[in-house]
């Protein structure tokens, strides 16, 4: 029963932490101190998640694709990066 509650309390901290972002980012967007470019980065995760999750119908497959599809534009990222480094470009 005790571990219940604590998970239940657990849970119940990890969205007040979700809400009180959203309002701090929401906040300080308002008040002009976020770059869009910046929100758009870190919705980019939440977007493929929801696209996936849309194709594949399951949880599990959604965080797995996401995780794949993340890592593959990262590695292409530091490859572009370097050869503009490299190029001059």
């Amino acid at each position: 029963m005790a571990s219940v509650v604590g998970v239940g309390i657990a849970i119940g901290l990890i969205g007040i932490g979700i809400i009180a972002m959203l309002v701090a980012g929401v906040k300080s967007f308002s008040s002009g101190k976020q770059d869009v470019k910046r929100i758009l980065t870190m919705v980019v995760p939440f977007a493929v998640f929801g696209v996936i999750y849309a194709i594949a119908g399951d949880l599990t497959d959604a965080a797995i694709g996401t995780m794949l599809f993340m890592l593959a534009a990262m590695v292409l990222f530091m490859l572009l990066s370097g050869l503009r480094s490299s190029f001059n470009l």
